[in-house]
């Protein structure tokens, strides 16, 4: 008899300050957008929620925990080093992605034209098929910091699976 899979799902956010001049990185990726984000790594939005879901689902502690901004290793990391070391940390629990969905929050730049590169790219680093990767983006009406213009936002879930036994 084979051993039963355990499904968990983990949920990641973020939230960045945006400021002029660019390329923006999102998703591993330097999209030519005359603006960029703000933070102590690349403040790579998209790849810091999903590094944070799979760890939370693998119930790891969090990527402040793994890469903390106080640690000046980490002084404008390259993010996809943070999701790989979450996807190797997972994985030595026995746990892998199966899904994940990426909502963007943004009055601007307008990010629609970009989600098909940000889902090939993301599909590519987690090692799971396009369409098991959903972008999605969204405004916040001219609400607060992000409805300005002047940050933007993710939420995002995983799904992750582990043979028990695993």
């Amino acid at each position: 008899m084979s051993d039963p899979v355990i499904h968990r799902v983990g949920i990641g956010t973020d939230l960045h300050r945006l400021a002029p001049g660019g390329p923006l990185t999102l998703g591993g990726l330097k999209l030519p957008i005359d603006q960029h984000l703000v933070g102590h790594s690349d403040a790579d939005l998209v790849l810091h929620a999903i590094t944070d879901a799979i760890l939370g689902a693998a119930g790891l502690p969090d990527i402040g925990e793994h890469f903390p901004d106080t640690d000046p290793t980490n002084a404008a990391a390259d993010s996809t080093r943070f999701l790989a070391h979450a996807l190797t940390a997972a994985a030595a629990k026995g746990f892998a992605p199966v899904n994940v969905d990426v909502v963007l929050h943004a009055e601007r730049p307008r990010l629609s034209p970009h989600k098909a590169v940000l889902r090939a790219n993301v599909a590519a680093l987690l090692g799971i098929p396009e369409e098991r990767v959903a972008i999605k983006a969204k405004t916040n009406e001219g609400l607060d910091a992000i409805g300005r213009g002047d940050a933007m936002g993710c939420i995002c879930v995983v799904g992750m699976t582990r043979r028990a036994g695993a």
